[in-house]
C-alpha cells in the first residue's frame, strides 16, 4: 500500500464530522482484504477485526475534519455558519469551502471585523446566490462544508487539508495491509465525530473494551519561529504521547512503544501536547478504564487548509503501529 497516494486521496474527500459518510466509503474499499470481519456501527464508526490469541489491542484514528455548518441565510444570499470542531476565526476570511452537496463559497467578513479577530457571527460564506431563496436552495441549514487545500508534496514535506486526521488513517490502514500474523487480536477503528467532542471512540471503545488501546493523531510542533515551547519537532520521527489536555498516558503502553521504536531503530520522540487531545482521551475513561497511548504524527498548522508535516515521520509512525500491533504485549 502506497501509503502517500492513499493520503492524497483521502485528503481531497470532505467529510467533516458528522458527515463522515465519503471518507467512510474509500476507506471500506481499501480495508477490507486486511482484516477478518468489519462493522460499521450505529454512530459511524469502522470497526475492522483481525482475530488471533493474546491480548486485545485497539488502534483507533478519527477520520473526520473540521468544517462549518449553515446556520441561516439573509436576504442577500449569504450563509451564516457555526464552526464544526475549533477553528480559528482569525484565519478563516478569504478561505474557500466546499459543502457535502458540491456548492463552492468563500468566506467573507464584515468590514469592521477585519481589523480584529473576528466572532463567527461577522463571518458569511459567499456561495454567489443573488438572495435568499436561492441560497437555500444551494446550502440550506444544516448542511455541512470542508475547508478546500489541494495536496502538494515537496520533498519529505506534504501539505494539505485535513491532514488531521487523515494521516493518522493512513498510518492505520498502511499496518493493517503489512500484517501476515499476529500473537494478538486486533481491532482497527476508524472514528467519527472527534473533532467535536471525541464521540465515536467512547462507542467504540465500549463495544470492544479492549485490554490495550492507541490512538493515532497529528500533535503540534514546537519548531516554528515564535511556537510554544514544546519538545516536538517535524522530521524528528513518530511522536510517543505522554500527555495532553485529555490524558496521561499509561505508563507501561509508553514504555512498551519506546521499548519497540528502540529495537526496531524507528525514530521517535515524546509528546506533551498542552492544548487539545484526541481520541485516547474519551477511550482510556471507558468502562472501567482502558490502557492507553497515543502515536502522533507531528503537524504544523493545524485545523488549517495548509496543515504541514513530513511524509517520513508519517512512515515512522505507520512503522510503529505495525511493530505494536505484531509484538507480544
Amino acid at each position: 500500500m502506497d501509503i502517500l497516494k492513499i493520503l492524497e486521496e483521502m485528503t481531497q474527500i470532505n467529510s467533516p464530522s458528522g458527515n463522515e459518510d465519503e471518507i467512510r466509503k474509500y476507506i471500506l474499499s481499501k480495508i477490507s482484504e486486511y482484516c477478518d470481519e468489519i462493522d460499521t456501527d450505529a454512530m459511524g464508526n469502522i470497526i475492522a477485526h483481525r482475530t488471533g490469541g493474546g491480548k486485545k489491542i485497539m488502534f483507533a484514528a478519527h477520520m473526520d475534519e473540521i468544517g462549518v455548518i449553515a446556520a441561516s441565510a439573509d436576504d442577500n444570499g449569504f450563509i451564516y455558519f457555526s464552526p464544526v470542531g475549533g477553528l480559528n476565526t482569525r484565519n478563516l476570511v478569504n478561505l474557500r469551502v466546499r459543502f457535502t452537496n458540491g456548492t463552492a463559497g468563500v468566506i467573507g467578513a464584515k468590514e469592521a471585523a477585519f481589523k480584529d479577530k473576528p466572532s463567527v457571527d461577522k463571518l458569511y460564506i459567499d456561495i454567489g446566490a443573488k438572495n435568499k431563496t436561492e441560497a437555500e436552495k444551494k446550502a440550506t441549514v444544516g448542511d455541512c462544508a470542508a475547508f478546500e487545500g489541494g495536496f502538494i508534496k515537496s520533498g519529505d514535506t506534504v501539505i494539505s487539508k485535513a491532514l488531521d486526521n487523515r494521516a493518522g488513517c493512513a498510518v492505520i490502514m498502511k499496518a493493517m495491509s503489512e500484517i501476515k500474523e499476529s500473537k494478538n487480536d486486533l481491532y482497527f477503528v476508524f472514528t467519527v465525530q472527534e473533532e467535536v467532542g471525541l464521540r465515536g471512540a467512547k462507542t467504540a471503545a465500549f463495544a470492544i473494551e479492549p485490554d490495550i488501546a492507541v490512538a493515532v493523531d497529528v500533535t503540534d510542533t514546537g519548531d516554528t519561529p515564535d511556537a510554544p515551547v514544546m519538545a516536538v519537532e517535524m522530521g524528528k520521527g513518530a511522536a510517543i504521547k505522554v500527555m495532553d489536555r485529555s490524558i496521561i498516558c499509561d505508563a507501561d503502553v509508553r514504555t512498551k512503544m519506546i521499548e519497540t521504536a528502540k529495537k526496531n531503530k524507528i525514530p521517535y520522540q515524546l509528546e506533551i501536547m498542552t492544548d487539545g487531545g484526541t481520541d485516547a482521551g474519551a477511550i482510556h475513561l471507558t468502562r472501567a478504564g482502558i490502557k492507553t497511548g497515543g502515536v502522533s504524527i507531528p503537524t504544523r498548522y493545524i485545523h488549517s487548509p495548509s496543515e504541514t508535516a513530513s511524509a517520513d515521520d508519517i512512515k515512522s509512525c505507520a512503522e510503529l503501529i505495525y511493530n505494536l500491533a505484531i509484538t507480544e504485549w
